[in-house]
């Protein structure tokens, strides 16, 4: 119990951080942290609702709980969608690989650590991609965006991976493959429709 509360103010104090330094240039703080406490307010609501609905759906249904609450803050503040996205992405991956480190270790669960290791790599994919996606030919739009849904497309697609491969882990419902690959084609025909799109 002592090591899930640690690992979730670890990870929370990690996402307000990471989502304020991503944003703190272009809004103001308080919009920042606001925003961030809707989307906290939607993971824990989520978490709730899948104790008493679906253990095993955790995670799409905390998902639904972090679009609603960024979707109010976006709203409410006139964000800017992609560039929220990024912050966003950039501010759970770290929570997100906590919670499998967690679990890897309190379980003993190859697929928690195959999972950890997964989200590393995919944290240091997005800061590869963040610091060259301008200097991509083909990515003629240059607008933000392109690390962020790259990155969840490739979180999506290796989720849809692992899930053929670990059927049984907790995280993972009856159609993981389907949802989680027709959530990577999504983000990938998102990523292709902004590299497209003008200024």
């Amino acid at each position: 119990m002592i090591g899930n509360i640690v690992t979730a103010l670890a990870g929370i104090i990690l996402f307000l951080f990471l989502f304020w330094r991503r944003l703190k240039e272009d809004y103001p703080s308080s919009q920042i942290f606001t925003t961030a406490f809707y989307v906290l307010v939607g993971i824990l609501v989520g978490y709730g609702v899948s104790l008493k609905v679906s253990r095993e759906s955790w995670f799409w249904i905390e998902l639904v709980g972090i679009i609603l609450g960024l979707g109010v803050g976006i709203l409410r503040y006139k964000f800017r969608f992609f560039e929220v996205l990024e912050a966003l992405t950039l501010g759970l991956l770290p929570w997100l690989g906590l919670f499998f480190l967690r679990d890897s270790i309190k379980s003993s669960s190859l697929a928690s650590f195959l999972s950890f290791f997964a989200v590393t790599c995919l944290i240091t994919f997005f800061a590869f991609l963040d610091s060259h996606y301008k200097n991509f030919s083909w990515y003629r739009s240059g607008r933000i965006g392109f690390s962020g849904l790259t990155t969840l497309g490739t979180l999506f697609l290796l989720r849809a991976a692992f899930a053929s491969l670990f059927p049984f882990v907790i995280s993972f419902v009856k159609y993981e493959a389907i949802l989680s690959g027709a959530a990577a084609f999504v983000f990938f025909l998102a990523t292709f429709n902004l590299a497209r799109s003008t200024r």
